[in-house]
């Protein structure tokens, strides 16, 4: 079996796990919501379920296809598929992948707390009501790490680096410094964008309450666009779960102390 195939079994099954553990986070956020569905709550999951494994088998098999002729990757997944030694360069990224994403996480608590002086009264450090539990706030932070990574890096940012290649490359055939930056903050905006459906879930937003979940998520995604094209996807996904941890465990301890 080709390295592009077992790749995508590895991220099928991991995005199918991910799916999984967010559920009980979603359950509680959209809980009102999901008690006048037409039909009964499993029949309305095991959709959700199936839906998602369709969206992110296309997007895998198109991110992993385009994602080799503009230079981007999983070097971490395919050196292990293909029996290379691929310890060192893990050791190598978790220092500078987890503390991005330490610091992804405490920029957009300050973000919240400026937005917060503005009138928004949306925060993540005053509404503890809205926060699921620590352990919900855990299981989700794989979705983010592994699922978003895939739909908005692998796919949509590698989609958008694929565009720009065929248009503008370098001498040597590869993208451009800005082709690759302007992907990151495209992607990165979508990110943000991609927010709206949670804050639509708990609360009637205003139009700065909707900028401002676009922009410290947009935030987020830059550092994390960065990690990928300069270190691999799976730094991405360790950046992106590193920042959830702080906003959907560590945050709501504190809040509860």
């Amino acid at each position: 079996m080709k390295t592009e195939w077992k790749l995508f079994i590895i991220l099928l099954i991991a995005c199918i796990f991910g799916v999984i553990f967010v559920l009980p986070y979603t359950l509680t956020l959209q809980g009102e919501l999901l008690q006048n569905l037409p039909v009964p709550l499993y029949v309305f999951l095991a959709a959700q379920v199936i839906q998602s494994i369709i969206l992110f088998s296309v997007a895998i098999i198109i991110g992993l296809h385009l994602a080799k002729k503009v230079g981007l990757g999983l070097p971490i997944l395919e050196g292990w598929i293909e029996g290379r030694e691929v310890k060192s360069y893990l050791k190598s990224i978790l220092g500078i992948s987890i503390g991005l994403g330490i610091l992804a996480g405490i920029l957009i608590i300050g973000l919240d707390y400026l937005f917060s002086f503005a009138g928004v009264t949306i925060n993540v450090a005053q509404t503890g009501q809205l926060n699921p539990p620590a352990w919900q706030g855990f299981l989700s932070s794989f979705y983010g790490g592994i699922n978003e990574e895939i739909l908005l890096r692998l796919f949509l940012m590698t989609l958008l680096v694929w565009i720009f290649f065929k248009i503008k490359k370098t001498e040597d055939g590869k993208p451009t410094n800005a082709d690759m930056w302007l992907a990151i903050i495209l992607a990165a905006v979508i990110f943000g964008i991609g927010h709206l459906p949670t804050l639509l879930a708990i609360t009637t937003p205003s139009p700065l309450l909707i900028v401002r979940t676009i922009v410290i998520n947009c935030v987020a995604g830059i550092i994390f666009g960065w990690l990928y094209w300069k270190k691999g996807l799976e730094s991405a996904m360790i950046s992106h779960f590193s920042a959830d941890i702080v906003l959907h465990v560590i945050l709501p301890l504190i809040v509860v102390i």
